[in-house]
Parts: C-alpha cells; sequence; structure tokens
C-alpha cells in the first residue's frame, strides 16, 4: 500500500520535473526565434500549461501501484524549426533542453541532500518529521524521478525527445521514412512498457532506468548521507 509521506513527496517531485522539462524545451525555442510555444502559451511554469491526463497523471500512478519506476510525460510543446536557421541543429537543441533541465534539478537535490547531511546529522533531522521526510525521502526522490524523466525521454522514440536526437544523426535520405513511422511508434511503445513486464515477466524500461538513471543518482548521492 502507498503511504501519504511517499505519494505526497511523488507528486511534489513529478510535477515540477515535467513542468521545467516542458518549458525548458518552448524557452530553447523561443532564444532559437520560435514563437509559436510562446504564442501557444507554453512558456509557463504553470503545471496546467503542461500536464497530459494520461502521460501526467495515469500513468504515473499505474506505474506506482505497480512498484515500477515513477516517470512520464507532458503535452509536448510545440515549435517550427522552419523558424531555426538551421533546423536540424536547432531541433537536436530543443530536444536536449528538456533533458538538460532535469539533469540540472537531480543535481539541485543531490547537492541540498549533500549540504543537509554534512550540517545536520540525521539523528536531529529525525525529530522533525517535516525536515526528515524533506531529507530521507524527498530529496532523493526528487532528483531519481528528474533522472528517470531525463533517462526515459533521451529513448530515440516519438515523441520523446531522444527521437530529435536520433533524427540528427540520421542520413537525410532517411527521414521522411523515420518520420512516417512516428506516429505509429509511440502508442506501440507504451502498450510495450506496460503489458511486457506483466506477459514476459521482463521489464526492459526498468533495466534500463536502473543502469542509466540508478548509477547516475547512486553517484551523485555517493557525497552525503
Amino acid at each position: 500500500m502507498i503511504s501519504i509521506p511517499y505519494l505526497v513527496c511523488s507528486i511534489l517531485s513529478f510535477i515540477p520535473a515535467i513542468v521545467c522539462h516542458e518549458a525548458c524545451h518552448g524557452f530553447a525555442a523561443y532564444k532559437l526565434g520560435d514563437p509559436t510555444a510562446k504564442r501557444a502559451g507554453r512558456l509557463s511554469f504553470n503545471p496546467l500549461k503542461h500536464i497530459d491526463p494520461f502521460g501526467t497523471v495515469i500513468m504515473p500512478l499505474l506505474l506506482m501501484a505497480m512498484n515500477m519506476p515513477v516517470f512520464g510525460y507532458a503535452k509536448p510543446v510545440p515549435y517550427n524549426p522552419a523558424y531555426f536557421k538551421d533546423p536540424r541543429k536547432g531541433d537536436l537543441i530543443v530536444g536536449l533542453a528538456g533533458p538538460a533541465a532535469n539533469l540540472v534539478l537531480a543535481i539541485v537535490g543531490a547537492v541540498v541532500f549533500t549540504a543537509v547531511s554534512l550540517v545536520l546529522p540525521v539523528n536531529v533531522l529525525a525529530q522533525n518529521d517535516f525536515f526528515y521526510y524533506f531529507y530521507a525521502m524527498f530529496l532523493p526522490m526528487f532528483s531519481l524521478i528528474n533522472l528517470y524523466l531525463m533517462f526515459f525521454n533521451l529513448l530515440p522514440i516519438p515523441p520523446l525527445d531522444g527521437s530529435s536526437i536520433f533524427a540528427f544523426f540520421l542520413p537525410k535520405k532517411y527521414l521522411p521514412t523515420y518520420y512516417k513511422v512516428q506516429r505509429y511508434a509511440f502508442p506501440i511503445f507504451m502498450i510495450a512498457v506496460i503489458l511486457v513486464p506483466y506477459v514476459l515477466h521482463f521489464n526492459p524500461i526498468g533495466i534500463y532506468l536502473d543502469v542509466t538513471a540508478g548509477n547516475v543518482f547512486d553517484l551523485l548521492f555517493s557525497f552525503g548521507g
């Protein structure tokens, strides 16, 4: 059964992670000369501007209930590469902006965790429930969820950010075929994410996130505690 502190910390970690992720996509595109995201009201840190009913609410809750890594996605920020001086390079920069934001947030969480551990011993933190949960549960979860979101979005599957990165290195002659495949790839991928672990008792996404996000998390939090 999911505890209330765990649920609260998960929500307070996940919402800022996806909001900053999407807003940074928009800001990157805007700085490259594309006003599309600004016109759509997506250069905002208001969660309501970015929430996707399935990706932001239903899927994370399902994964949480199944004891799987909590990750998800928000509504993709609209942008038009035609505004960029170099569309392929601009697409790459915009694609990397979201994961980069999550990496920065994960590092911030680890730095705060380490600073607190150096200033206050655990036995002092344990005397106050709020500060204990903030230190022992929220900060590690905040960093880990940001790392999950970062590495999940780096998968080269549309509309995840990794597809923009993958397209940058793909020869131009293959791009039309790749863009045609995009419209079908993500629904199939999401079905696989939910069904494969239960049908085959094998969770490739969980393994991938453990190897990537898990190891980076261990490195970031090796200086505190």
